[in-house]
């Protein structure tokens, strides 16, 4: 039986009897991370260079910091205690990691990272482990950790444990440890009652865990991603995105607004099709004819609906299963699957298939504490149709290939990247400078299945143009100085100007594609060096429509939609109160136009000279500028009331 504690100290000191010398210590990415327990033992060990420590684990998340009096921090404090909680035990290590501060006795190994958050801690990127997610649990193994300590869901009553947010490589590291013939390392649970209970196999029985840590009350909030806004171009990119999807088909979809945008979408072609085909063919008119389209994906609702298969659980897969798009469900047996798949299934089988079968399965999951409270509350069969699974389970096709073959039919493997070249590679992790963004991720792995997969695809979205300080840049490049996913698994790529499909193509072909998508002051250059490089025939000449690829075009065909609340800002709802979303608005155009010095200049002069509005006060309080006492406050809040003025709905 494990041994109970309800002091994370205590477990501290039941580890370190139990661990002669320095410490190899794994955890969880995300959410399954017992941050008092990590937080208790980093305390402990912080000043003591004789017990040096090692902690491999990812994404270690938290909140972020408002420093300073500027007005993104007078808008970010409030919120950031009303979110996550003026409790939230924040990771003491990566608080330190994140400023250089580790002790040299410390070290911390990831392979993925909150997003842009470390570019610039030396310590972290010195540390950063690049792997596909399928080869965390391996590499885990090989630094033959002597202790596992995870985050679990109890249930009043039961002798079990829910992995629940995490079943993702715990026992994929327990396998890979014993095949090295390495020693089990010692497995410590701490229960959090935030956590949602999952069932069927992302729950242990309790003696699977050395310890057991319950800590007592009060508890506090588990991280909560707050929903962002949706722009143009993200809704732009989730509905060419969606019509690619095939009805009967399985969806993988990554993290973010632009998956946010594509949830939305394909609930929107679900529920309310004919508003969608208006969208759509205000979009782009020639979409619904697109021989790509009707080859591999569709308008029309989802009469067989989805089966959802992905590393991570989020938002977007809420709204899909509330909606009724995800709904196909499959079953562990291989010999029914094949049955389903031939025609030639009796009523037990449907039967059996309706009564076990899973419509949606994962590996972990992260999402705003409205998500974590439809995990919680899930009627029971719903429950039982989710299953959290293995990432070997989830991320690869070999171990049970004949099964997930026969799962996974007509797959649509969603994924986001940062740019991609004219010729088909992707990046998504890094920079061509070396520094880590976050991490690859089971992008790659995505990639791979879908040119396994006979009838799969996979797409990569991202947003044609990027800010780079005081100027803009296509995202569309020629060449860049690194790779995440080579020209040769190229595939289908989308930004919010269409869809470039480049699989088996010539690379005159890509050429041709990733221009006519890329924003129209981009083209002219990507071109010239096609040409230059031999890549493309001198008398090319770019269709006209390609000058239609401009981000006020784009907003003008999307306008009445946005208007109307066809395609609102917040598809999937709001973390923010109403008057917030109105202060993230301003704050976005006055980020946007003070850019340059130029821009500053003309934006202080322009606020000068707006007058006063009494509809502005409950925003001016919002922010602690209605009574400034100081000339910066006094600016700010007449930069603040001319850019809510600026950005006021109609």
């Amino acid at each position: 039986m494990p041994h109970h504690l309800t002091d994370t100290d205590a477990a501290v000191d039941w580890l370190l009897q139990r661990i002669d010398g320095p410490l190899r210590i794994a955890a969880p990415l995300a959410l399954g991370k017992p941050h008092r327990l990590l937080n208790a033992l980093y305390a402990r060990l912080e000043h003591d260079a004789t017990r040096p420590l090692q902690l491999y684990t990812a994404l270690s998340l938290n909140p972020p910091l408002a420093t300073g009096d500027g007005l993104q921090a007078c808008f970010m404090r409030p919120f950031i205690t009303r979110h996550f909680g003026a409790d939230f035990p924040r990771l003491a290590y990566a608080d330190a990691m994140a400023r250089d501060a580790l002790p040299a006795h410390v070290q911390v190994e990831e392979f993925y990272m909150q997003s842009g958050a470390l570019l610039g801690s030396s310590q972290a990127q010195r540390c950063y482990t690049s792997l596909n997610y399928t080869h965390a649990a391996d590499a885990v193994a090989q630094r033959a950790p002597q202790a596992i300590v995870q985050k679990v869901a109890r249930r009043e009553g039961s002798t079990r444990l829910s992995l629940s947010c995490n079943n993702d490589i715990t026992q994929d590291t327990l396998d890979a440890i014993a095949a090295r013939g390495l020693p089990r390392p010692l497995l410590v649970a701490e229960v959090d009652p935030e956590l949602p209970w999952l069932g069927g196999t992302a729950t242990v029985d309790e003696t699977f865990f050395d310890a057991v840590v319950t800590p007592p009350g009060p508890h506090p909030r588990l991280f909560g991603l707050p929903r962002q806004p949706v722009a143009d171009a993200d809704y732009a990119i989730g509905l060419y995105a969606s019509t690619l999807v095939r009805d009967g088909g399985t969806l993988q979809i990554g993290i973010g607004t632009l998956a946010d945008a594509l949830s939305h979408a394909l609930v929107l072609r679900h529920t309310d099709n004919a508003r969608y085909r208006r969208i759509i063919d205000a979009l782009d008119p020639r979409l619904a004819d697109s021989p790509l389209v009707r080859d591999i994906g569709g308008l029309e609702p989802f009469a067989t609906g989805l089966y959802g298969c992905c590393e991570m659980l989020n938002e977007g897969f809420r709204m899909l299963v509330q909606s009724g798009v995800i709904r196909r469900k499959v079953h562990h047996d291989p010999a029914l699957m094949q049955r389903l798949a031939d025609g030639g299934a009796s009523g037990e089988d449907h039967a059996r298939l309706d009564a076990e079968g899973e419509y949606l399965h994962g590996a972990f999951y992260l999402g705003s504490p409205e998500f974590y409270d439809w995990l919680r509350h899930l009627p029971g069969d719903e429950c039982r149709a989710i299953g959290m699974r293995r990432i070997s389970e989830i991320n690869k096709l070999h171990g049970d290939e004949t099964l997930r073959r026969l799962q996974r039919r007509q797959a649509r493997f969603f994924n986001s990247c940062m740019m991609a070249t004219a010729l088909g590679a992707a990046v998504s992790d890094a920079l061509d400078d070396g520094r880590v963004v976050s991490g690859v991720g089971g992008q790659y792995n995505f990639v791979a299945m879908a040119h396994a997969l006979a009838d799969a695809r996979g797409v990569l979205m991202f947003r044609a143009l990027r800010e780079d300080g005081a100027a803009t840049q296509s995202n569309v490049r020629w060449n860049y100085g690194h790779t995440t996913i080579p020209r040769h698994l190229r595939d289908i790529y989308i930004d919010e100007y269409g869809i470039a499909d480049l699989r088996g193509r010539t690379d005159e072909d890509c050429v041709i594609a990733m221009t006519g998508i890329a924003d129209a002051a981009f083209q002219r250059p990507l071109l010239q060096q096609a040409r230059a490089t031999g890549k493309l025939a001198r008398d090319f000449q770019p269709p006209v429509h390609w000058q239609r690829n401009r981000a006020d075009d784009l907003a003008a065909r999307l306008a009445p939609f946005r208007r109307d609340g066809s395609l609102p800002d917040y598809p999937l709802g709001s973390d923010f109160t109403a008057i917030e979303q109105d202060l993230l608005r301003a704050l976005t155009w006055l980020q946007r136009n003070t850019r340059t010095r130029g821009g500053k200049l003309r934006t202080v002069v322009a606020a000068l000279r707006h007058p006063a509005s009494d509809g502005d006060a409950d925003h001016l309080l919002r922010m602690g500028l209605e009574q400034p006492g100081t000339f910066g406050g006094r600016l700010n809040a007449r930069l603040l009331r001319l850019a809510l003025a600026r950005t006021a709905k109609p």
